[in-house]
């Protein structure tokens, strides 16, 4: 599998917290910063957590010399979230070989708080 480090991802504070073959899961400890005007989590944080999940998942099913690029992803907002702790889960529902579909459902502790379906297209790494 890809050893892959997400600098954007790193920069908001999310972290990998499993990644295996089909699945991955990554984390975020909020902070005031992630907050919108009412003070729940920005969707924008939702989405960055979601779509990076998604990618990790779609990934980890691809051999050396391939990766990624997101196609589409749509997200369900189901409630506001304002914890602490937002885990987001990533499943590959159906690989190919020029597109992976991963659904992605995001918590806040244990309430499911967004729902996502995203298509991520396969791609052979160039290298420079």
């Amino acid at each position: 599998m890809h050893n892959i480090k997400f600098p954007f991802l790193e920069h908001i504070g999310g972290k990998l917290i499993r990644y295996e073959q089909g699945s991955a899961e990554v984390e975020l400890s909020t902070m005031p910063y992630h907050l919108q005007h009412l003070g729940f989590i920005h969707g924008g944080v939702i989405s960055t957590l979601m779509d990076n999940t998604g990618w990790y998942a779609a990934v980890s099913n691809l051999g050396e010399g391939f990766t990624s690029v997101t196609m589409e992803i749509k997200i369900n907002y189901l409630k506001p979230a304002s914890g602490k702790h937002l885990r987001a889960l990533g499943n590959v529902i159906r690989q190919g070989k020029k597109t992976s579909f991963v659904k992605i459902e995001l918590y806040d502790a244990d309430n499911l708080v967004a729902f996502a379906t995203g298509t991520y297209a396969v791609l052979e790494e160039t290298k420079d």
